[in-house]
């Protein structure tokens, strides 16, 4: 990797999506080009079908709701069937319809589109941020995940790399990438735990820094606890109320769905600092039957909204306490607790952790762009930059194998420190088996169904032998980036099959490879679009100046000493602009640019040697 290259960091948020690098040996936010830090993870296609990212998405989204996509990362990497995306679909005013594999896709444009596809849509609006700040292409990053992600949210989170034109050098958790920011030139020595609570979901990880060691001890979490549940049951409310009252379900209606979610997710963020927010939403109904418009006034107090929302902030404690336990470590053992993510700055849950660990949370890091400079510290170590800088990271869940019974036969338990590598023997469950299937399985749950299936394969070719008499033996590797291999091996004849699971996004490769493609030639129109307008602007610009000069130099006597052809040559620099006006060529727009500027330039002097006789 040459030394000069930018590298990033990307935090790719439910809500917020930021990019960072480490500039003179200090992380930086890098500012996206209209000069805000935060950029909302927001997608949407416009009425004349340009896609929009970020804030630009997000003011048209109440008028636009059915094209405009958020909470996209709560998404990515589910199946369709899931109880998370069936609850979902309750709520969201855009469509989530299945996949040919079980995965979901979003109608969006009229096309069905996969999650990596609209993630990867905000990873180019960051790319493209990132090198306007270098004023040279982008080509690495480092991406952060929640630290529960499975492989296949992980694999997803890739490919949505892949697709944005950008080598994923690393997928790390988001609460390690915290502790890297937090501990990043500081003298830090001992534990500490992060909370990561963020618009969609929820991690704690305990780590043992040490001399500039991070050693994640364990980590755990929920990917669909987040500030969307709180706007939700504050939709709820609304919804219930306005029901209560009029008769009428909001909800049936997209437009109104959104405004909800737009009035909710305003009304928590100012109860961060007020005791009551006004709901008020003009004309946000019309009766069935007809009659004048139904308008939505609620108030809602702080108090109200921690009372609707008790047992999501008890679901933090809860989680945070095993996770604890899981570390075998004392809250009052820790160092320092970090609290990470937009929703740390609700009061209530400032509470509920003081309360639990009986002390202060640290408030010396940005809650929302440190997990983003710590993607971009861990990328600047990639790169050989800082070589004091080691991360261990572990294994969000458990490995294992399906055995008879249902049941499963955990082989990595979730938390070990990667990579690593573990084995386990098996028996033949059957007389004279000949073959034995190896699924390999991910989850926490003793019984197989209800785990997440990574792959499987065949160990043809046994001995003949009675049950029992023939012994399988499973190794599962796990490397540094978490991809994972598992082997099996008949250790009476040497017989070996052996698999490395690459978890499906639920994209094929050559589905990629179209995406791939179809992204890239998007970009090249957008670019020509955008060349052609900004041409077309200058164009107009020049035949006004052009018009301009020719009436002050008509007005001049004798037309002010101009050479006898001037003025025809500007007439006709005019008439050939008008016909290339509309033209889609870069290079004739130019052209006549160039003629205008000319004849402008001949025409101005002219008018400065009259004004002077």
């Amino acid at each position: 990797m040459a030394e000069s290259e930018p590298l990033i960091g990307i935090d790719l948020g439910t809500t917020n999506s930021i990019v960072a690098t480490v500039q003179d040996g200090q992380p930086v936010v890098i500012k996206n080009r209209t000069g805000v830090a935060l950029t909302p993870s927001v997608v949407a296609v416009s009425k004349n079908a340009k896609r929009l990212v970020g804030s630009i998405a997000k003011r048209q989204a109440i008028t636009n709701p059915q094209e405009t996509v958020y909470a996209a990362k709560r998404l990515i990497g589910r199946k369709f069937s899931s109880h998370e995306v069936q609850d979902a679909l309750r709520s969201l005013p855009y469509a989530v319809v299945a996949g040919q594999h079980d995965d979901l896709r979003i109608r969006m444009g009229g096309r069905d589109l996969s999650v990596p596809e609209i993630s990867a849509m905000i990873l180019q609006e960051l790319k493209a941020d990132a090198e306007a700040h270098f004023g040279r292409p982008v080509t690495k990053a480092v991406v952060t995940v929640p630290a529960y992600f499975n492989d296949a949210q992980r694999q997803a989170t890739k490919d949505a790399g892949r697709i944005a034109g950008l080598e994923v050098l690393r997928i790390i958790n988001e609460p390690t990438a915290a502790a890297l920011a937090y501990g990043f030139g500081r003298t830090v020595n001992g534990r500490v735990a992060v909370l990561d609570l963020g618009g969609g979901t929820f991690d704690v990880s305990v780590l043992e820094i040490s001399q500039g060691v991070f050693d994640v001890v364990a980590t755990g979490g929920d990917t669909y606890l987040g500030g969307e549940d709180w706007d939700n049951r504050i939709i709820e409310w609304l919804v219930f109320g306005f029901a209560k009252e009029h008769g009428l379900d909001l909800r049936k209606d997209r437009m109104a769905l959104q405004r909800l979610k737009d009035a909710a997710e305003k009304a928590k963020v100012e109860l961060s600092s007020v005791r009551e927010s006004h709901v008020n939403l003009p004309f946000i109904c019309t009766p069935p039957g007809g009659g004048a418009a139904l308008h939505l006034q609620a108030t809602l107090t702080r108090d109200k909204l921690e009372d609707l929302t008790s047992d999501l902030a008890e679901r933090v404690v809860g989680i945070t306490t095993e996770v604890l336990g899981e570390a075998g470590v004392r809250p009052s053992e820790l160092k320092e607790v970090i609290l990470v993510g937009g929703m740390t700055r609700m009061p209530k849950i400032v509470e509920a952790v003081r309360g639990y660990f009986r002390r202060e949370p640290c408030k010396g890091v940005h809650p929302e762009e440190v997990v983003a400079l710590g993607a971009a510290i861990q990328a600047h170590a990639l790169a050989g930059q800082d070589s004091e800088l080691l991360l261990l990271d572990v294994t969000p869940q458990s490995l294992g194998v399906a055995i008879a019974g249902g049941y499963v036969r955990r082989v990595i338990p979730k938390n070990t420190t990667v990579p690593t590598s573990a084995t386990e023997v098996f028996a033949t469950s059957k007389d004279f088996q000949r073959t034995v299937k190896i699924m390999v399985l991910q989850g926490e749950h003793e019984m197989a169904q209800a785990n997440e299936l990574l792959g499987e394969f065949a160990l043809t070719g046994l001995r003949e032998a009675p049950r029992g008499q023939v012994e399988i033996e499973v190794t599962f590797d796990i490397n540094a980036e978490g991809i994972v291999s598992v082997s099996a091996k008949d250790r009476g004849t040497g017989l070996r099959q052996s698999i490395t699971v690459t978890a499906s996004s639920g994209l094929t490769e050559e589905e990629l490879k179209r995406i791939i493609e179809e992204q890239r030639e998007y970009l090249l129109a957008a670019r020509l679009s955008e060349e052609l307008k900004t041409k077309r602007v200058e164009l107009d610009s020049l035949a006004r100046d052009v018009v301009d000069a020719l009436t002050r130099a008509r007005l001049l006597p004798g037309g002010g000493g101009l050479a006898a052809d001037a003025m025809p040559r500007a007439e006709q620099a005019l008439e050939h602009a008008r016909r290339v006006r509309d033209a889609e060529d870069v290079a004739a727009l130019t052209r006549a640019c160039e003629l205008l500027s000319g004849c402008l330039t001949q025409l101005r002097g002219s008018a400065q040697s009259g004004a002077r006789r």
